[in-house]
Order: structure tokens, then sequence, then C-alpha cells
């Protein structure tokens, strides 16, 4: 631990007390956060998930890409689906992987901007509350991970959702692979509360585009393919709510999946480092739109009433894109 850093932690002990005071005060409820649209009305983000590992297996490549859509766009936030440092999370606020993958890769003018994040479960093999930790803010920022929450723009809302504790692999075998679950457990209180609170607030959502983003998916043809636990607990509540757009990462693709029961899309941006060449499972030919089993990201451009998704490779190629459309929402 450097001087520095220990410097950002003495600065930082009384904030932090209070910040998990406040934390725990409002957990019965999503925290929100507003992310105002440009002056047009018009809003504008990335989407990048599956990256950190200091620059390696193109990461860096693609951080310049992001960059230079970014740039174009004149984007207005990013949002990453988790899995935000490999192998293992971070291991306190002060790991140097937190600048080592994020600060010094991510340097483009355009993407100094905020960024949005949840864990993956990779994450949670770390020290889960180093990323939630306020000094990380100290250090950069750009940073914002919590566990669930919503970020409230003017033309949408984006309900970020913890996936991780959801799936029941990782409670099976504890010795193999270790989880630090401190604020999950008890998992099924945390769950029923994760997903009322998910539910009331897609319910009372007036926003004309409603997003979710988490880690898993919950339809993929990617090699993890879909979460059972997800497509069980949570698709209900998205369906049942008009959401528009679930995205995540966790699957090492690009992929773009169309509901035929509803107008829900399934939207798979988990191409920021390594990727998985040929691993994939099929899926039906009237659900798929899309798959590239390579690095990349995803642009979101917004208006009231459209949206454009772009999905981009490493070099920068537009790849696929998906225009949306829907009438302006009115309150009842």
């Amino acid at each position: 631990m450097d001087g520095s850093c220990k410097h950002f932690i003495s600065l930082s002990l009384a904030w932090l007390a209070f910040f998990c005071l406040c934390f725990t005060f409002v957990s019965a409820e999503l925290q929100r956060f507003q992310q105002p649209a440009k002056a047009d009305g018009s809003l504008g983000f990335l989407v990048i998930g599956d990256w950190g590992r200091k620059g390696a297996y193109n990461q860096s490549e693609v951080a310049l890409q992001m960059g230079k859509v970014g740039e174009k766009l004149s984007i207005d936030f990013v949002a990453s689906t988790g899995d935000n440092f490999y192998d293992k999370g971070l291991s306190s606020p002060c790991d140097p992987d937190f600048k080592d993958s994020f600060t010094e890769i991510y340097t483009a003018n355009s993407l100094q901007k905020q960024w949005y994040s949840v864990l993956g479960n990779h994450d949670y093999m770390g020290n889960v509350r180093a990323q939630l930790s306020p000094i990380l803010r100290r250090i950069d920022s750009r940073w914002l991970c919590r566990r669930s929450f919503i970020v409230n723009t003017e033309i949408a809302e984006l309900f970020f959702i913890d996936t991780t504790p959801f799936v029941d692999e990782y409670f099976r075998n504890p010795k193999h692979q270790k989880f630090d679950w401190r604020g999950v457990i008890p998992r099924k209180k945390y769950l029923r509360r994760v997903l009322k609170d998910v539910e009331s607030a897609l319910r009372e959502s007036v926003a004309n585009w409603k997003i979710v983003i988490g880690h898993h998916p919950i339809r993929s043809m990617g090699h993890h393919g879909e979460t059972k636990e997800l497509i069980m607990q949570l698709l209900p509540v998205l369906e049942a709510n008009n959401v528009d757009m679930y995205i995540n990462g966790h699957d090492h693709c690009l992929e773009h999946i169309s509901s035929i029961t509803s107008p829900l899309q399934f939207l798979t941006s988990g191409g920021g480092s390594k990727a998985w060449k040929g691993d994939f499972h099929y899926l039906d030919r009237d659900e798929m739109k899309f798959y590239y089993d390579g690095q990349g990201f995803m642009s979101v451009e917004l208006t009231q009433t459209n949206a454009r998704i772009v999905f981009h490779d490493v070099l920068g190629k537009v790849l696929h894109s998906l225009d949306l459309s829907k009438q302006l929402y009115t309150a009842m």
C-alpha cells in the first residue's frame, strides 16, 4: 500500500462511516442517481463488460475505439456490465489493479464521464467492498459501483441489478470457488429484497425507456448460455413492466436476441477483453439476431421516441445495429 493511498484512506474514514450508515438506511430501496440528458433531450452512452485485464487481451485496443466512438457520439456516460477486474476483483481500495485496469486504460477525453458499474462473479471473488468503496472515487472520480441502483435520466431509467447472488452454482461448492458474500447472506432474504425493490421501481417508473442492466445473461447462445435462475425469477418482472432492453455481460461476446413473447431485447456486451472464439450454443433463428465471438462494445443513442443500438468490434467496425421506436409515454 503506497503513501498516497494511505492518505486517501485516512481522509476518508469519517466519510466512509457516514456513507455506510446512509447506505444501510436506504437499503430498503434502490439508490437513485441523476444523469442529465443533453440540451436537445437526447442521451448517448457506451456499454462495456468483462474488461479489467491491465490492457491485455485487446482491452487497450477496445478502449481506444471506445474513445473514438464516444467522441463521435458525444456520450454522456459509460455503463459496465461487470467482471470489472480479473481474475479475482480488487483486494482493497488501494489495489493497483484499479489504476492499471481502469484509470490508465480508458484515457480518451470522451471517456472522462461517469462510469456506472455493477458487480460480476469475478468481482465477488475479491473484496467486494473495495469496488463499492467511496475511496475509489477519490482516486478516480468517474467510478461509481453499487450492487443494485437506478440511474434516472430525463428520457430513460436504467436499473442496474446485482445478478451474481441469484446463481445457485456459486453457492454449491464453497471450497472450490470462494466468494465474498458479505452483505448478501442470508441469501434468500437478499434476493427477495432485490426483486421487490426492482419490481416496485419498474412499476412506478414513468420513463419512456426502461433499461435493465446486470452481469449475467437471461438469454444467450454464448459459453455460459441462459441463466435459469433469472429466467424464473427476474424475466417475469421485466416482461410484466414493459422493459425495453436487458443488457448483460458474462458471456465474452457481442449478441442480440429478440424476445418472441414481448418487445424485450436481450443485448450482450461482454467483449471488453478476452473473448471465446467458436464457443456457443444454438438458439431459435427467429430470436437470434446477431452473435459475434470477439472483442468489442456497444453504443446506445436515445431520444424520447427512438433508440439506436450499435455493436462495434475491436477495430471500431460496425457489426450490427438495431433501431427501436415507441410512442411518448403519457402517465394516466
